[in-house]
């Protein structure tokens, strides 16, 4: 499984990358990913959305169930991957790359504090 060491992590299995601007992209994980199997559909909230930390941002729909994205941080929802629309199973090739969801800007730098680091991740996860 693979856990980049320079992401942050919510035990809801999304990934958090401090962009150093004031904001965020965010995904599902390696280990969210493998655990839905074959992603058919992404669905995400409207840009310019605003939402506090665990707020449902959109949702991840696989072969087997649906589960809900919960933003890992209070802000707003700057842009969205357009590119899962026609591509979803980007999610699974790609998690931390071209397979992203979302971009949130900051309303409280402060929350990036609690979340996960990758080695607690890890020990989530086993």
């Amino acid at each position: 499984m693979n856990i980049p060491a320079e992401l942050k992590y919510t035990r809801e299995h999304e990934w958090v990358k401090d962009n150093g601007d004031g904001t965020v992209t965010v995904g599902i994980t390696d280990f969210a990913q493998s655990e839905l199997g074959d992603i058919v559909f992404v669905e995400l909230d409207e840009v310019g959305s605003t939402y506090d930390q665990e707020d449902v941002f959109g949702t991840v729909e696989a072969v087997k169930t649906v589960s809900e994205l919960f933003a890992p941080v209070s802000g707003e929802l700057t842009e969205v991957n357009v590119e899962l629309e026609d591509d979803p199973e980007l999610v699974n090739n790609e998690p931390y790359g071209a397979g992203w969801m979302a971009k949130f800007k900051l309303s409280d730098s402060t929350e990036l504090d609690s979340l996960l680091s990758a080695e607690d991740y890890q020990d989530i996860t086993g």
